[in-house]
């Protein structure tokens, strides 16, 4: 019998799984929480800095590889075959020549600019805006099939604004590289920035790559945009590849750090939420959403769909980032369940009990919220918008404003719904997964409710790491496609949400007054 591991690093946590390659049977799970930023360090949420030291990476795969392969049955770790990775995205670190990030030098092991740059970080909001600037006036938009707006989430506005930030960092530095593609060249031997074999999904999401320019933007743009990204285009990449690619095996050093063999064959990594959709079983035509402390939405289409089609607002367009042979399409809100977690706080009551109270409140008109405590990620990528809460009186409770922000994801959930819709996108299924689809029956009823849409939710707590999985089986010889893989090792769904079209009609009004909200909402930030 054979044998894979997923890994899943998250915002707060890495989960490795190892599973029976040839039927999906999970046989051990482990998670591991990262621990320097367990204790809230490197970060400045009042700035809207995020920042991951890479050792809390590596502590947590030897943690939790080692955890799990300690609950397996004994034999097992000899007869693992294949790995592969999945992480937040976009999140990446600086690197020196050797291809080693930063923080791991002495001199930078306690600089928060030397570290990986965690996705929510909002830090580069000029450096986005500079970046949409140019690419409208160049020859070539490099935005195109990025939804023809660059966020501050993504990595170049990030490298930039730390290379302005930080002198000594500047010097330093030699390259870039994303976290997804970081774990697998450490483990493989491949961490040279001229040997690292890079991830279609991370860079065509999120770095601008796209075939038909010849990759990265020209050297020409990104100097145009700052001197200080002079050489980085040419100490970077041209090819990508997706994650149905072996990039190697594990070296005798990670081999038996893991305790596991050299013939452990090692993917291509890809982001969380593209990798979360393989393990959910996406077929065209399902819209999958991973819902956690944001929300990340992807569908895999047809090229004979798809077209030339150029759909605006969304986080790209890019072949093969979820199924090979297909184009991966990418939306999400920068903000979901850490909208819930920051009410909870500021209330100082627990979600459950504030979910208790709310969802027996009756759908009301006079609190209207919207989602954008995080700043807007699709439609149309905006950082700078606040959330807002409207309707407010002397007899407004707490479990009455939380309903209105459970709503507000939901509105904000119906945007995105809406905008691969009308740009002629079939939505046939709508499929749900991650922790609150698994574990709020409320708000999965409410999105439901504000859809008009079925939802299926996933049966896996573990999707992501289960698609990780997946592509581990196809690089390991197990599969030949990942189709196969799907099909062999999904674990199905555990239960559907049907929504009530009397809510659904109520809700078709209040989202009118959501977006009514929206705008006014978003003329002020801009103004």
């Amino acid at each position: 019998m054979k044998y894979v591991i997923g890994l899943d690093y998250g915002t707060d946590s890495c989960r490795a799984i190892i599973v029976e390659a040839e039927t999906g049977k999970e046989i051990a799970t482990a998670v591991k929480y990262y621990p320097r930023w367990a204790k809230g360090k490197y970060c400045d949420p009042k700035a809207n800095q995020y920042r991951q030291h890479p050792l809390d990476y590596i502590e947590v795969l030897e943690d939790s590889v080692k955890e799990a392969l300690s609950k397996a049955p004994a034999g097992i770790a000899e007869n693992v075959v294949g790995m592969a990775f999945d992480t937040t995205g976009s999140t990446p670190v600086l690197t020196d020549k050797e291809g080693v990030p930063l923080a791991l030098l002495p001199e930078f092991a306690e600089n928060p600019n030397a570290m990986f740059v965690l996705w929510k970080d909002h830090t580069a909001i000029k450096e986005a805006a500079e970046i949409n600037q140019l690419a409208k006036a160049w020859e070539i938009d490099y935005t195109a099939y990025e939804g023809g707006i660059y966020s501050s989430e993504w990595v170049w506005a990030k490298v930039l604004h730390v290379l302005r930030a930080d002198e000594k960092v500047r010097v330093a530095t030699y390259s870039w590289i994303e976290h997804c593609d970081w774990m697998s060249a450490l483990i493989t031997g491949k961490q040279k920035p001229e040997e690292v074999i890079r991830g279609r999904c991370s860079a065509g999401h999120k770095a601008m790559w796209h075939e038909s320019w010849g990759g990265l933007p020209s050297e020409e743009f990104l100097t145009k945009l700052d001197p200080l990204l002079a050489g980085y285009r040419s100490r970077l990449y041209k090819d990508t590849y997706p994650s149905n690619t072996k990039v190697g095996k594990l070296t005798e050093e990670w081999a038996k750090r893991l305790g596991l063999t050299t013939q452990v064959a090692v993917a291509v990594g890809a982001f969380d939420c593209h990798m979360g959709a393989v393990g959910a079983q996406i077929k065209p035509g399902d819209f999958v959403r991973v819902i956690g402390t944001s929300t990340c939405d992807i569908m895999a289409v047809p090229y004979e769909e798809i077209g030339d089609k150029l759909i605006p607002g969304i986080c790209g367009q890019v072949d093969g980032s979820v199924i090979p042979g297909m184009v991966g399409l990418e939306a999400g809100q920068s903000a979901f369940g850490d909208i819930y977690a920051w009410f909870s706080r500021f209330v100082g009551k627990d979600i459950s009990e504030l979910t208790k109270e709310a969802e027996n409140l009756p759908i009301s008109e006079n609190l209207i919220a919207t989602d954008w405590m995080n700043g807007r990620r699709t439609p149309d990528a905006n950082q700078l918008l606040k959330g807002s809460i409207t309707g407010l009186t002397l007899g407004t409770t707490a479990p009455m404003v939380f309903r209105a922000l459970v709503e507000a994801t939901a509105f904000g959930s119906k945007a995105i719904v809406d905008r691969f819709l009308e740009n002629g996108v079939e939505i046939k299924e709508v499929i749900g997964i991650g922790g609150i689809s698994l574990k709020s029956p409320f708000v999965m009823q409410t999105l439901a409710d504000v859809l008009g849409m079925p939802i299926k939710v996933a049966k896996t707590e573990q999707a992501c790491a289960f698609g990780a999985a997946m592509f581990a089986a196809v690089v390991a010889g197990v599969f030949s496609k990942v189709e196969d893989a799907q099909n062999a090792m999904g674990q199905g769904f555990a239960f559907e949400y049907f929504p009530n079209m009397e809510n659904h009609k109520l809700y078709a009004e209040l989202y009118k007054k959501y977006l009514q909200i929206g705008t006014f909402t978003e003329l002020i930030a801009i103004s």
